[in-house]
């Protein structure tokens, strides 16, 4: 079985700097980091988790808190964020909120019981839960801006503007607008960013707002059949966009002949629908990584600004949209 003396040798450090490395601890330049980490996982090193966590207090594992893992995106965010993790030797303790206020709350509860070193975050409401308090461990959000944590997240001003301007350019000018949860910040951009780009060129039909969910109202189901002179809706996320586009073939409406679609996220189904969706894609592999190295940062000791790193999104052009 591999040791730490193992390491050490293998590195040519001392043992005491191996240990600094494993444990997570700050004094280590980045370089010899690299090289024990290497090391490590060249030789097959297996450290015993319950003598470290007796010895220095920390579990080296992280919770995961995502609102809702029907949704396809968070998923794929979990993979990036325990992808990192096991990288960086972290343990990945996964909850589903399952949307419920509740849910997130029992899911906190069980965390701190397992005593994980940190927690990173995408909230299900826009309001700080009673919860969060001086013994809850360092938290980093993801996607959902709260005051007084770091937080990242995607441009979604800016999608909303690449959509803007696409909608422009392939001459649609009169929109129907199914907005994602307008208490949620992250929806809210979305729509603002599509609206104010242009709001001498193009017209809001209607709007409706519709939970991240996909889960069409009886408000947004009318106003999708009736359509009224919007030539293209612009949808929250895809999930929206695909069950919008699954209730338009439904009710003899063809897409993108009769009317064009577009989501945002570019979750994997967005490829495998008919016809394929045109939308914004979110850099969810970054998104992860960056909020696992924040944590990993703040486990070490160092002050993290509760300030926001932002990742530019992209426009991926496929079959929803034709040109008006």
């Amino acid at each position: 079985m591999t040791t730490v003396k193992d390491i050490a040798a293998a590195v040519g450090v001392s043992v005491a700097t191996v240990s600094n490395v494993l444990n997570g601890r700050p004094n280590v330049g980045r370089v010899i980091r690299h090289k024990v980490l290497r090391a490590a996982k060249r030789l097959g090193y297996q450290p015993n988790r319950a003598a470290q966590a007796m010895r220095t207090g920390r579990t080296r594992a992280i919770g995961l808190v995502l609102p809702d893992l029907t949704n396809p995106f968070f998923p794929e965010l979990a993979q990036a964020v325990e992808n990192t993790a096991r990288n960086l030797g972290l343990l990945v303790c996964l909850v589903d909120s399952q949307g419920r206020a509740e849910g997130e709350a029992d899911g906190f509860a069980l965390l701190m019981q397992h005593a994980v070193d940190g927690i990173i975050w995408c909230p299900v409401g826009p309001r700080l839960p009673p919860y969060l308090h001086d013994a809850t461990p360092p938290v980093v959000l993801i996607d959902r801006p709260r005051p007084g944590f770091p937080v990242v997240h995607s441009d979604y001003l800016m999608g909303g503007r690449l959509l803007a301007d696409y909608a422009l350019r392939m001459g649609h000018r009169c929109v129907g607008l199914l907005s994602g949860p307008q208490n949620l910040a992250s929806a809210r951009q979305r729509r603002d960013g599509f609206v104010e780009a242009f709001p001498r060129d193009i017209t809001v039909a209607w709007e409706v707002s519709v939970g991240f969910d996909g889960i069409l109202n009886a408000e947004a189901l009318k106003a999708l059949k009736r359509r009224g002179k919007a030539t293209l809706i612009v949808a929250g996320n895809d999930l929206i966009a695909i069950s919008a586009m699954r209730c338009l073939v439904e009710s003899g409406i063809r897409v993108p002949e009769d009317v064009s679609i577009t989501g945002f996220d570019n979750i994997r189904w967005t490829d495998v629908v008919t016809p394929r969706l045109t939308t914004i894609a979110q850099p969810v592999g970054a998104i992860g990584a960056k909020a696992v190295q924040l944590m990993q940062a703040r486990m070490s000791g160092e002050k993290i600004a509760s300030g926001r790193t932002i990742f530019d999104v992209t426009l991926v052009e496929r079959d929803s949209v034709r040109r008006n």
